[in-house]
Formats: structure tokens, C-alpha cells, sequence
């Protein structure tokens, strides 16, 4: 039986950093697989992505619920059944309710497209430029009940050049995110950082030879 930890991927559209979990977790030694994708869109390209790489995918659409709770009983039911460890969103765009994200806590993860606390929230591209910001970035932090607030696990850095616009930094980002979020996901799967209270906090670890090592980037 593997021991890889089992994960589940909450998406919303094309599924881009998906597509970078699943080729990350496509190699033999990769500590996680990817147990069941979610998306509250149907017939959304992350869902075909998934199903292109066998993996079992989900949509939960979102309006046909009476509220927000009996939609996120629905998600919690098929990553319960998926038995599902971690969960990451990947361009996830719905919030969620403190109930859900307490449930999970320490245990979901998200990806968001400039260096936290800077610039939370949408329109961060745009408003990147307006700032007059020369580095940009991306995090990969705990979620927390407030939105973009949890402690980081990673981060990189991404250049502002002159002349940019919206959708060039975007793309930049975007490949930095490609690179970011399977990095994070390994050290996660790997134990090598846990939230502990309001912290992420690194440690060594024992690997399978007995030796320790630790987290470094």
C-alpha cells in the first residue's frame, strides 16, 4: 500500500497549477498523490485535466445549493470519501466558512499570486502596477478564516519589469506559481512544515534511511 499522503484539490476553472500538482505527483517519488479534484463550476477545463490523468473529479456547483454550508457538507463528503489528508485550492474561488476551514486547519493550503501580506485579495495584478512595486511574487500560506491571513509555507519572487501590464506580470507569476506550489506540497507531505498555533513552523525530519534532513528551500 502506498504511503504517500493523499490529497484533494479544490478548483473553480482551467486548472493550471492543478496541472502542476498532478505532473509533480506523476513522478514515482513524490510523497503525495492526488486522491479526487472539486470543482464548484461544472464542465470547467481543471475537471477534464483531471480526468485525463485518471484522477476521480467532482463537480459540486455551488448555485444549486441552499447555502453556503450544504454546498461545503457536499465537498467534505466526497474528500471524506476520497479519504482525503490535505487539501489544496488551486484557483479556488469561493470562500470558505470558518466551520470548514477549522475542520481542516493545518490541513488546507492555498496559493495566492503576490508575496503575503502584500497586496491580498483580487485585481492583484493590477494593483501590483499601480503601486509602483518592482517584485512581486507568490505565496503558499494555511488558510485561516481571514481571507489570504495564514502563516506562509513558501514564497517566490517575481520581477516587475518596465513596461509590464496585467496580463505579462500575470503569465510571469503564474510560472513561478508552476514551480511554487509542488515545492510546498513536498515539504507538507513530507512533514517538514506544520502549522503549529499561528505559526508554520519548519523542522527535520527522519527519512526512510534514518537520517535527518531539513526543509530547506
Amino acid at each position: 500500500m502506498s504511503n504517500r499522503i493523499r490529497v484533494g484539490i479544490l478548483i473553480s476553472g482551467r486548472g493550471s497549477n492543478l496541472q502542476a500538482l498532478i505532473d509533480a505527483c506523476s513522478v514515482a517519488e513524490y510523497p503525495a498523490e492526488i486522491a479526487v479534484v472539486v470543482s464548484n463550476v461544472a464542465d470547467v477545463a481543471g475537471l477534464e485535466r483531471a480526468e485525463r490523468a485518471g484522477i476521480p473529479a467532482h463537480a459540486v456547483a455551488h448555485g444549486t445549493y441552499a447555502s453556503r454550508e450544504s454546498f461545503e457538507e457536499a465537498v467534505d463528503a466526497l474528500l471524506g470519501a476520497a479519504e482525503v489528508r490535505l487539501v489544496c485550492l488551486a484557483g479556488f474561488m469561493r470562500v470558505l466558512s470558518d466551520a470548514f476551514v477549522e475542520k481542516w486547519r493545518g490541513r488546507l493550503v492555498n496559493i495566492h499570486p503576490s508575496l503575503l501580506p502584500a497586496f491580498k485579495g483580487l485585481n492583484v495584478h493590477r494593483r501590483v502596477l499601480q503601486s509602483g512595486a518592482r517584485i512581486s511574487g507568490c505565496s503558499v500560506h494555511f488558510v485561516v478564516p481571514e481571507l489570504d491571513s495564514g502563516p506562509i509555507i513558501a514564497q517566490a519572487a517575481v520581477p516587475v519589469l518596465p513596461g509590464d501590464t496585467e496580463d505579462a506580470l500575470a503569465a510571469r507569476t503564474l510560472a513561478s506559481e508552476h514551480k511554487l506550489y509542488p515545492l510546498a506540497l513536498r515539504l507538507l507531505a513530507e512533514g517538514r512544515v506544520v502549522l503549529d498555533g499561528e505559526r508554520a513552523v519548519y523542522r527535520q525530519v527522519q527519512n526512510a534511511a534514518g537520517e535527518l534532513f531539513s526543509p530547506g528551500l
